[in-house]
């Protein structure tokens, strides 16, 4: 038994006042916190275990407090111990959306998950979160850059092809910081929504939100890293949140055009970074079940090559470099 195990069972005990629960792990974060699931009295609580010195709590109690206050169904917090880094939460179950999600069932539960969106965009309190700025933007593409390309695969870019990337970057943060900004969960995707009986979904890891681009909770949402729609699907279920918006908010007028152009841009920077991230995770982390969904995530990116072609170097890059040393 580690110290740091210890020290949680410890806490768990002083908090209910009993020994008699069971602990097993619960499920595996592209992070450093672990999720414990415990049973006492016939109940279920999730413990998250988030090491101070990797990990800060404070930013998930605030957000929580933020989301529910906007009717957001976030995991209740039940206690807490900041200093050393454990919560005690409510239990939404086991049945993630990636599970459940089927030709049947997509469109009842992106309906749902969208509303979850304009519920946090239109009501939610954003002070004290951090913006969604130039620098923040570029270092999450260069992710991509550092992990995916450089130390996972060993490809060097020569000056042209640097200089398409730096311009590319360029584009997309100037796409990014020129929409409307709003309340941003930032990783608003299947695996983080769970199946609910009530006020589905139950939406759970939403301690980095941020004021941001309208398009990127919506572009997290259908265009997946961990499944994927047709374009005619997708396309659907933009002009739902369109209508929904307007009805929500009558002061909103986008142009569809824009939108739709500000929405595949914002995929873009959003799958650089988070292909960057799943090699990292294997490197770093020792996580290698990510690098599996790496080509699908960079498939978004070159299906958009026929519409941009501002995108062209880089599907050309992807295609010809990327994913052939990913097969390898």
């Amino acid at each position: 038994m580690s110290e740091r195990y210890e020290s949680l069972q410890n806490w768990l005990i002083e908090s209910l006042k009993t020994s008699d629960f069971i602990l097993k792990p619960a499920s595996e974060d592209a992070s450093f916190r672990y999720y414990y699931r415990l049973a006492l009295d016939n109940k279920t609580f999730i413990v998250m275990d988030a090491p101070p010195d990797q990990e800060d709590c404070k930013p998930f109690v605030r957000v929580s407090k933020q989301l529910h206050a906007c009717n957001v169904n976030v995991p209740t917090i039940h206690n807490m111990d900041l200093e050393q880094g454990f919560l005690l939460l409510s239990d939404f179950g086991d049945d993630h959306y990636l599970n459940k999600l089927s030709k049947l069932t997509a469109n009842n539960l992106y309906s749902d998950a969208i509303q979850t969106i304009l519920s946090m965009q239109i009501s939610c309190d954003t002070e004290g979160l951090s913006r969604y700025n130039e620098a923040l933007l570029r270092r999450e593409m260069s992710l991509f850059t550092d992990w995916l390309q450089d130390k996972h695969l060993g490809i060097v870019l020569d000056v042209d092809q640097t200089k398409m990337m730096d311009t590319l970057f360029d584009l997309l943060i100037t796409n990014a910081l020129e929409q409307p900004q709003a309340f941003v969960h930032r990783d608003f995707h299947s695996r983080n929504l769970m199946l609910t009986k009530e006020r589905n979904p139950g939406v759970i890891d939403f301690q980095d939100a941020v004021v941001g681009p309208i398009t990127y909770d919506l572009v997290s949402l259908l265009k997946d890293c961990y499944i994927k729609w047709t374009k005619n699907e997708i396309n659907g279920w933009v002009n739902f949140y369109l209508d929904e918006l307007a009805l929500h908010d009558s002061k909103s007028d986008l142009d569809r055009e824009q939108f739709q152009r500000w929405f595949d841009l914002m995929g873009v920077q959003r799958h650089l970074k988070a292909s960057g991230i799943f090699a990292r995770l294997s490197h770093r982390d020792d996580k290698h079940d990510f690098l599996k969904d790496i080509p699908r995530t960079l498939s978004y990116i070159v299906d958009l090559s026929s519409t941009y072609k501002e995108l062209l170097p880089l599907c050309e890059l992807i295609e010809t470099s990327i994913l052939p040393e990913l097969e390898k």
